[in-house]
């Protein structure tokens, strides 16, 4: 047992990442996870959770910086809760995602000699989100040299929050990971409300009346979405607010009010108005045009989801006389992805919302052999008419349910394509596949520069 304690400060070396973007430090083989901080680090940390078998430290000061560190772009980024690596020389942050989905299928998935192939890197590294959404807050989050300055006033902010908070919020004047005109909008948008009002949304007392704001921008079309989101329904001041964006700026195309009185820090309303333009922004994969809509799911990295869709599409090898099935279809991306390939794709979804805006994408690019279903996989998948060949599964990041599993393996496809947001889960999946599946290799694609998020396509054949 080592002589770490917990509220203690000590002097450690960061000799690794761990999964999650964490530095790790190990001072007489315990591991000591830091935030924050790079492989070779010299740091002065504060212990602040400590268990039997490892331990959490809080970063008080780099004493030496490793030599791989360099300046971030963004001023917030050692703040923000963001873009935790972009102090990181971006092939080292390849080079740890790939390690990240090679030691999650080790340890995790207990899987041994699968072919794990290099990052497929971003195009971009800033300037690659297409959807970002900022919060409003009556009392912002100060910066340090803010709190040097006595004269300056703790007012609205709108921006991202603290890590580990829910009501912190940093007012962020220049976001380097979304479009550049995202943060004219912003600025603007910040200058309105302070000169209204209205107050902005108080998480804690529940008052206020401006709670988020999102923005969502075509990468094909550089066209904008505005979604502003308000605790009650006042169309005056949104209207305003409306008025004056798309004055300035026309590149915006639609601006929505969406309506919420929920006390948790939820951006979808309860009820939506269009104040401008259309209910939607359209956006291209491939040759493909879909219709976006204020709450419809998208892929936030719009040139590495074709990189993602090519890799899927690769992996399944379709000759054109397959039926594919795929799982958690969403808004029907890789089912209208994947049409021009197959004799029959079907896509199994439960949000009823996705499975319109899927039939209207379908319909949007005359695609008549996706046919998309609405409901439970376990409800679902047992009734379908035709086996598939081939299943494409796609889940959200807590992965698949052990009972889907078992339907999965009950239908028994000669090929299965497993898109993954997070190599634990992917891991963990794979593990329960492999006795009816032989994992043949992994790629993972990176959409989320800066960040410890990977996304990986695996392919698996039907065991003999």
């Amino acid at each position: 047992m080592t002589a770490i304690k917990k509220s203690k400060t000590y002097e450690l070396e960061i000799t690794d990442l761990a999964f999650g973007g964490k530095g790790l430090a190990k001072p007489e083989g315990y591991p000591v996870f830091i935030d924050r901080c790079i492989p070779g680090d010299l740091v002065f940390a504060k212990i602040i959770k400590k268990k039997k078998s490892w331990a959490e430290g809080k970063l008080i000061k780099i004493l030496k910086p490793s030599s791989f560190r360099s300046a971030g772009k963004c001023s917030y980024c050692n703040y923000c809760g963001g873009c935790k690596w972009q102090e990181l020389p971006y092939d080292l942050q390849l080079d740890y995602k790939k390690r990240h989905v090679m030691e999650s299928l080790h340890h995790i998935g207990r899987l041994k000699d699968i072919k794990v192939d290099d990052v497929i890197p971003s195009d971009r590294i800033y300037e690659y989100r297409n959807k970002m959404e900022f919060s409003c807050s009556p009392k912002r989050w100060l910066m340090p040299d803010e709190l040097e300055n006595e004269e300056i006033i703790k007012d609205f902010g709108i921006g991202l929050h603290v890590p580990g908070t829910f009501d912190k919020v940093i007012d962020i004047r220049q976001c380097e990971i979304m479009p550049g005109l995202g943060n004219r909008i912003l600025d603007e948008v910040r200058k309105f409300i302070k000169a209204s009002d209205l107050s902005a949304y108080d998480l804690k007392t529940h008052e206020g009346f401006w709670r988020f704001l999102m923005l969502r921008h075509s990468a094909a079309f550089d066209t904008w979405m505005v979604n502003i989101v308000t605790r009650d329904k006042r169309l005056g001041p949104v209207s305003d607010l409306c008025d004056l964006l798309t004055r300035k700026f026309p590149e915006i195309e639609s601006v929505m009010n969406n309506i919420t009185d929920s006390k948790s820090g939820i951006s979808t309303g309860q009820e939506e108005i269009c104040l401008f333009g259309n209910t939607h922004i359209q956006e291209k994969l491939g040759k493909f045009l879909f219709k976006i809509s204020a709450n419809s799911f998208f892929q936030t990295n719009t040139g590495s989801c074709e990189k993602l869709y090519a890799k899927v599409s690769e992996f399944a090898a379709l000759k054109g006389d397959e039926t594919v099935v795929d799982l958690y279809s969403g808004t029907g991306t890789i089912p209208i992805w994947l049409s021009g390939q197959a004799k029959k794709v079907f896509g199994i979804e439960i949000v009823r919302s996705a499975v319109i805006d899927a039939k209207a994408n379908a319909d949007l690019n005359g695609i008549e052999n996706c046919e998309f279903l609405e409901g439970d996989i376990k409800d679902v998948l047992p009734g379908l008419k035709l086996l598939p060949e081939v299943m494409i599964i796609d889940p959200p990041r807590v992965g698949m349910h052990k009972d889907v599993v078992g339907q999965v393996v009950s239908v028994g496809p000669e090929k299965i394509v497993y898109v993954s947001c997070n190599p634990a889960t992917l891991a963990r999946d794979l593990e329960m596949l492999s006795l009816n599946y032989e994992v043949k290799e992994i790629q993972p694609v990176d959409m989320f520069p800066h960040t410890y998020h990977i996304e990986s396509v695996a392919l698996l054949f039907k065991r003999k």
